[in-house]
């Protein structure tokens, strides 16, 4: 069951696990959307319940009509093997304006990685051209002189190192939004994400730059294994549908690859 952090009458703030779709493309495939929407669904008929056994003790009260179905809209995404915060509207009214928040940058997401090696700074920026094949779901770096790439960066931050298994805890902050932006950025510039199967070789995937374009870091020998990918993202800031006030939600992954930082994390 997916942990709800935070609920009102026009938001919903959970936290995706990993290897669940935000949004399934199949039918029937489960998803984040599902699981919210079964959820609200449970919580109405919970009220409705509770309501007729407080009506049925007033002979002279008629019930009400049943709720509408829940609303549940879908702000923005994660990918599959990507777990953290999610923002959803219980109201269209709510998904309108939160949507015009996104689109205007006054929402905040901070994702953690563990990635394999070790950036050469402790602080960073990442500007890269990006291609995407949309038939084998999967992007690449490529020269900026590319027209069919786009423009992609991001700012990080060293967070803790585990100089014994050459690991580095990252906060990362996207200033773009392109597709395994993260994943791909990273990794193409030597500090491949622990666990992801796509895009580190270790894990069997592949490095996603083009031939001459591998960018520098220091070298990475942790040993091949097997687990779930090491990206969370970890909070979300965004201004309330209705008084505008700032609301943060955060979490601590502490599974797989984290598990190594999270005494040094409290």
């Amino acid at each position: 069951m997916v942990k709800i952090i935070y609920e009102d009458s026009e938001i919903l703030v959970a936290e995706k696990p990993a290897g669940l779709e935000s949004q399934a493309i199949r039918k029937f495939e489960p998803d984040m959307v599902s699981e919210i929407r079964n959820y609200l669904v449970r919580s109405q008929k919970k009220r409705e319940r509770e309501q007729r056994r407080e009506l049925s003790t007033k002979p002279s009260t008629s019930l009400s009509t049943p709720a509408a179905a829940p609303y549940v809209g879908v702000i923005h995404r994660l990918d599959k093997p990507v777990s953290g915060v999610m923002l959803y509207a219980k109201t269209r009214s709510a998904a309108a304006f939160l949507s015009r928040e996104l689109q205007a940058h006054r929402v905040t997401k901070i994702y953690h990685a563990v990635v394999c090696g070790k950036p050469v700074d402790n602080v960073g920026n990442f500007v890269d051209n990006l291609y995407m094949n949309r038939e084998e779901n999967y992007s690449v770096i490529v020269d900026k002189s590319k027209k069919e790439g786009k423009r992609a960066e991001l700012s990080y931050r060293v967070l803790s190192r585990a100089e014994e298994k050459n690991l580095t805890l990252l906060e990362i902050q996207l200033k773009t939004g392109r597709h395994h932006q993260i994943r791909v950025q990273l990794a193409g510039h030597g500090l491949p994400i622990w666990g992801d199967a796509r895009y580190n070789p270790q894990f069997g995937g592949t490095l996603p730059v083009e031939e001459g374009e591998e960018k520098g870091s220091e070298s990475f020998r942790t040993p091949a294994s097997r687990g779930p990918l090491a990206l969370a993202a970890v909070s979300l800031s965004f201004p309330h549908p209705s008084s505008g006030k700032k609301m943060t939600f955060s979490i601590k992954p502490a599974s797989g690859a984290f598990r190594n930082f999270v005494k040094e994390r409290g």
